[in-house]
């Protein structure tokens, strides 16, 4: 899909198959750099590399690289991605010791294959250098330290896998890999109190309109 609204991209052909749909993001920063915004399954690297060349960006322009949390089809490619970018990596304290596989993780979903140390920890409401200026929010229930990342001038949020885009439908992170449920509900009303034009989704979507009403819409039911 390339560049789906000015400066985010959505990195081509990282989706293991075209029944799983996964996204990177790569977003422009105010200065020369860029920042990805999770790093898909082991092997995506390749995908995305591809995508630099393709669209004139170097590899050592991506300076950040933030993680939502710690499952594989999010950390599978950080190795390899933080290697030759040499960019500097991010995710919430929690996350980073999972990622680190100190201890292991041992919830549903796929944990990291290998260790990776994270260069900075964030909690919640830290503020991020990248895509003019993010916020973090610790948005737990899918795992313990995940994290979305919103944008407050522009109104994105970049959710993770705290939704899912199901029959271009808004839905909750799907239960059977997620850590808490509950928690994760609460977490969906409180982000579903922000103001969101473009809600940036893992699998399924993105929003790019009316992003913030497809949230409330799902919130009023849970």
């Amino acid at each position: 899909m390339a560049e789906i609204l000015p400066g985010v991209h959505l990195v081509e052909g990282v989706d293991p198959s075209p029944d799983f749909t996964t996204h990177v993001y790569l977003v422009k920063d105010r200065g020369p750099s860029w920042t990805l915004i999770d790093t898909g399954l082991p092997g995506a690297h390749e995908a995305i590399f591809a995508y630099l060349e393709k669209i004139h960006v170097a590899p050592t322009a991506v300076t950040k690289v933030l993680l939502t949390h710690l499952h594989r089809d999010h950390t599978g490619s950080l190795k390899a991605v933080a290697e030759r970018t040499r960019a500097r990596t991010f995710a919430h304290w929690i996350e980073a010791a999972y990622i680190a596989m100190d201890p292991k993780y041992d919830g549903p979903g796929s944990p990291p294959a290998e260790p990776f140390t994270v260069a900075e920890t964030l909690k919640d409401g830290d503020s991020v250098d990248a895509a003019g200026g993010l916020i973090a929010y610790h948005t737990p229930g899918h795992t313990p330290g995940h994290l979305s990342y919103y944008q407050p001038e522009r109104k994105l949020l970049f959710s993770g896998d705290l939704f899912f885009v199901e029959d271009e439908k808004v839905i909750l992170t799907v239960p059977d890999f997620t850590h808490h449920t509950p928690t994760a509900k609460i977490s969906a009303r409180r982000v579903g109190q922000l103001m969101i034009d473009s809600l940036l989704t893992y699998h399924g979507g993105p929003v790019l309109k009316n992003g913030g009403h497809a949230v409330r819409a799902l919130t009023h039911k849970l």
